[in-house]
């Protein structure tokens, strides 16, 4: 095998400038995650049951809100934590996606809203894997204009009274609290809510054909009483849920590089082992053709994020460049897996591949946190001066 596919494409070589640091982390994260993650998670998938053993599990080896600093929390630099998210999502979107929505939806709100008696009790629970945590913004009429929102949280004086539902909320049958964003008289406001409190409901969400070892539920807020200290102090209109966004969008974007390196690499074992006609199947052109265009659609990914890194790192980089990152991201993860079913041929509809999994996962990537779309006109916003979203 070629110096440049083991254990995955690296056609940039971007191993070799990674920090000792950078790597120790990619190369725990990977042998977790191969330990813990990989034995169990073809049942997952085929029962439609998230592992839960594995948040503390993920916890304790500070990959939960681990680009956050203070309280206890790792503050790696933002290329470790994209290899965070590359190897966990490397596995399956779920597993990334748990630990995704603990750290940048849920975590990331409250180091930067909450008010320091918030940080200070919730952040190292959190963190360990103690707690739970899901994050309440979409619902069932508003998709991609989160504006739209039907909760509302009403000022009763000493409290306040929320009503509401929201949808395709991640870990939320898991979850001790969610960052539930509301409509108040000030605007759009974010909260805290203690999900074991009278008049709410977590309903699971069942029968997904993706994602499905990933726990997904509704939340229903029947005039849910919260004191005021539920509120997020320093939120401020659906800016701030969008910069939640922002920081999960960045970690996606690693994430699905993941998903497409274990696919290319997994169709390019089968097909070096694969006869047919008398030769293996790499020893054709069209199918040689195939893995070089995923080869340099992989290495492309590979170089963005890693250039965007570099500039969050510096607190310069701007939510365009992180939906051009989702969207290019995604976009080439999914052609890429299915490129590679076709490659497995009827074997790539079997789960003991990892390839279908993959697939129909990203098909849900594709959607979530802001669809393809909706990223291509927010990048057309930025380059034309033109929104064209309303």
């Amino acid at each position: 095998m070629s110096k440049f596919l083991s254990p995955f494409p690296d056609f940039a070589e971007i191993e070799t400038i990674l920090t000792p640091e950078q790597l120790q982390v990619q190369t725990s994260v990977r042998n977790f995650v191969q330990k813990e993650i990989e034995p169990i998670v073809v049942e997952a998938n085929r029962n439609e049951i998230f592992p839960e053993s594995i948040i503390s599990k993920m916890g304790s080896m500070g990959l939960l809100g681990s680009f956050l600093s203070g309280y206890g929390l790792p503050a790696m630099d933002m290329i470790s934590y994209g290899l965070v998210m590359k190897e966990l999502e490397r596995c399956d979107s779920g597993i990334r996606s748990a630990a995704s929505v603990q750290g940048a939806l849920v975590m990331f709100p409250i180091h930067q809203f909450g008010s320091e008696e918030q940080k200070a009790y919730w952040l190292p629970k959190l963190a360990k894997g103690e707690s739970v945590g899901c994050f309440g913004l979409s619902e069932s009429e508003g998709g991609s204009d989160p504006g739209a929102m039907k909760t509302l949280a009403q000022d009763k004086g000493d409290h306040y009274l929320l009503s509401g539902s929201k949808m395709w909320i991640t870990n939320g049958s898991l979850a001790d609290v969610a960052v539930v964003w509301a409509k108040t008289e000030d605007g759009i406001r974010g909260f805290l809510v203690p999900l074991h409190l009278p008049g709410v409901k977590v309903v699971p969400m069942r029968n997904k054909l993706s994602l499905r070892a990933s726990n997904t539920s509704e939340l229903i807020f029947e005039q849910v009483k919260l004191s005021k200290n539920t509120l997020l102090p320093n939120t401020r209109g659906l800016k701030s849920a969008l910069q939640c966004l922002n920081q999960a969008r960045f970690g996606i974007s690693w994430g699905v590089i993941g998903a497409a390196e274990a696919c290319y690499i997994e169709a390019l074992n089968f097909a070096n082992n694969r006869v047919l006609f008398k030769k293996s199947l790499t020893s054709f052109q069209l199918v040689q053709r195939k893995f070089a265009i995923m080869a340099t659609q992989i290495t492309q990914a590979q170089l963005l994020v890693f250039r965007l890194s570099q500039i969050k790192e510096q607190k310069s980089l701007e939510p365009a460049q992180v939906s051009m990152a989702k969207q290019v991201c995604v976009e080439m993860a999914l052609n890429v897996t299915r490129t590679c079913r076709d490659i497995l041929g009827a074997n790539g509809i079997m789960d003991e591949f990892k390839t279908m999994r993959h697939m129909v996962n990203l098909e849900t990537v594709y959607t979530y946190e802001g669809t393809n779309d909706i990223h291509l006109l927010i990048l057309g916003q930025e380059i034309t001066g033109v929104g064209a979203l309303g």
